[in-house]
């Protein structure tokens, strides 16, 4: 599946995405500086339709185009030993980076303490109510039944990538053992992925209008003080962002080399949007075009992608230890914040519970949320960082399309399928 080269357009849309960025900080300044709270709120509601209407449009798309295209390249990469070999080095990358996010996290946040003397009365019990109800009944059994479907015609209408991924690799391994049967329905799919990565074309003009509604809903709604007062808090987590992303350049530019910038440049557009929209799915059928962009073989980016999205988000696993850490704190729960043993078993629960997660905003909430409970960390805990956890998921977002990013290139590098386009 050929994608042609598109500079020009590309780097335009970047700006508009940037453009729109600073348009919607300013619009929402002005919004919340000269209009009482009610008139904020119903000027925040109102701006975030042009960011509904984005995602939405975007989410019509996600099931088929990881159905389509994770298929096709499990077939095309011809027989189960080479899928065998290709996932294993895919998981070995997910679960290491997984690893180093999550205890990441948990040694800065011990070092930083930041919610040692926080001021707790500032819990927001009233909008916690609603992710409570999400993670109520969280066990072993509700998350295997969160990864296996029961339908996939409801996996696609809910858009459970992990789901999806779980079918469509059961679907791809039969078409590749029925041989020349398949070869329609693949053919078929193959069809499809390239008219759904030309609907991405046009469903990006949106994006722009998405980014301002998300930024100007935000300012709108929360204002610029909410960071100064949260500031300690936010700049610990994004310089922990920071020493995150050195970490995976690093290990980028030992795989790939002078390929490192370019790679960069190809994805600066998928990662603005996934700022300002706090939103994985937003970018993944972008990514996809961009990746093969760069020159990874589609067959390679139609099968680690997808995986990376249910396996690989290096930015929430980050968030998932810091923000549990940080509740911990403030609400001093010595069981959990004076015994290193109980922090690691906590980190190896968020391995295994953090996968699949919706790559929706605040998804990481319900899992500290649930996850949490398991060790005595208070829910009431996570009202505390409601308010601020929109300027935080941006970031932890933007990780995200950057560790998956890097994870379908070195994939390709090893399988020495990355070509210079």
């Amino acid at each position: 599946m050929e994608v042609t080269q598109q500079p020009t357009k590309k780097s335009k849309l970047t700006w508009y995405i940037l453009i729109a960025m600073v348009l919607g900080i300013i619009v929402g300044y002005l919004v919340h500086n000269n209009y009482p709270p009610e008139s904020r709120k119903v000027f925040a509601d109102n701006a975030k339709l042009l960011t509904t209407i984005f995602l939405r449009m975007v989410q019509m798309i996600i099931a088929p185009i990881v159905f389509a295209t994770l298929v096709v390249g499990i077939a095309k990469l011809g027989d189960m030993k080479t899928v065998g070999r290709v996932g294993g080095k895919a998981m070995l990358w997910f679960i290491t980076a997984s690893l180093i996010s999550l205890g990441l996290g948990l040694i800065l946040v011990n070092i930083f303490e930041p919610g040692v003397g926080a001021n707790i009365s500032n819990t927001d019990m009233a909008a916690v109510s609603d992710l409570m109800e999400k993670s109520k009944g969280f066990s072993l059994a509700k998350f295997v039944e969160h990864v296996v479907p029961r339908s996939v015609v409801e996996a696609m209408a809910t858009n459970e990538i992990l789901q999806l991924v779980v079918f469509s690799v059961f679907f791809g391994i039969a078409l590749t053992a029925i041989g020349k049967k398949g070869e329609p329905i693949i053919n078929a799919l193959d069809s499809l992925a390239h008219v759904v990565l030309k609907m991405v074309t046009y469903v990006m003009y949106l994006a722009p209008l998405g980014v301002f509604g998300a930024m100007a809903a935000a300012i709108s709604k929360n204002g610029l003080d909410i960071l100064v007062t949260f500031g300690k808090y936010i700049g610990e987590f994004y310089f922990g962002l920071a020493i995150l992303w050195g970490i995976l350049l690093t290990v980028g530019y030992l795989i790939l080399k002078n390929r490192l910038p370019v790679l960069l440049r190809r994805i600066s557009s998928p990662m603005s949007i996934a700022f300002s929209t706090a939103s994985s799915e937003a970018v993944y059928p972008k990514l996809v075009e961009e990746m093969e962009r760069f020159g990874c073989n589609n067959k390679i980016v139609s099968f680690v992608l997808p995986l990376g999205y249910s396996f690989n988000l290096d930015g929430s696993m980050m968030y998932m230890t810091f923000a549990s850490m940080f509740i911990a704190q403030a609400f001093g729960v010595t069981a959990i914040t004076g015994d290193v043993g109980q922090q690691i078993i906590m980190l190896l629960v968020f391995l295994v519970t953090s996968k699949g997660i919706a790559g929706v905003p605040r998804a990481s909430l319900v899992v500290v949320l649930a996850t949490g409970a398991m060790f005595g960390i208070p829910p009431e805990g996570v009202g505390l960082i409601l308010a601020i956890d929109v300027f935080c998921d941006m970031g932890r977002t933007m990780t995200n399309v950057l560790g998956n990013a890097l994870a379908t290139a070195a994939v390709s590098k090893w399988e020495g399928q990355l070509e210079t386009p």
